[in-house]
């Protein structure tokens, strides 16, 4: 039993894993150790769902935090960089590299939150993207992506 689980849980991670960001692959591997924990500690259906969501939540905590560097980072420049020059900067953990382009700040006429756009270059696993992205300051000051 154990080992079918294990192969399946193996098969999972493998072919869900492409085009995942870091939290939910930290989530996948999470759960499938957790189900396997759980499976050996509690050797019942019920060990092995709390182990799944047990090791879900830790390995999508664990995951997110890796990139926690990039989006200090990205606060970062919509806090203070100036308008119209470019700030660069490479994850030391993943080797990712970004390049975020911020515009001035504006009063967002909807809600009267200051907000500020920005472009946004990156290279994640040897693919260039360019996006774009908005940033407005939440009740705290806080910049929130929008």
């Amino acid at each position: 039993m154990k080992r079918r689980i294990l192969i399946v849980l193996t098969g999972m991670i493998l072919l869900c894993s492409c085009g995942m960001n870091k939290a939910q692959t930290g989530a996948l591997i999470g759960a499938g150790a957790g189900a396997l924990a759980g499976q050996a500690i509690g050797q019942s259906t019920e060990g092995t769902l709390i182990g799944l969501a047990a090791g879900g939540f830790l390995g999508y905590m664990i995951g997110n935090e890796m990139d926690k560097h990039d989006q200090t980072k990205l606060n970062s420049v919509y806090e203070s960089s100036p308008s119209h020059q470019q700030t660069s900067w490479v994850n030391p953990d993943s080797g990712n590299s970004y390049a975020v382009t911020p515009e001035p700040a504006y009063s967002n006429p909807n809600d009267g939150r200051i907000c500020r756009e920005a472009e946004i270059l990156t290279n994640i696993d040897g693919k260039a993207e360019k996006t774009y992205a908005t940033a407005c300051r939440d009740a705290n000051g806080r910049w929130v992506i929008q």
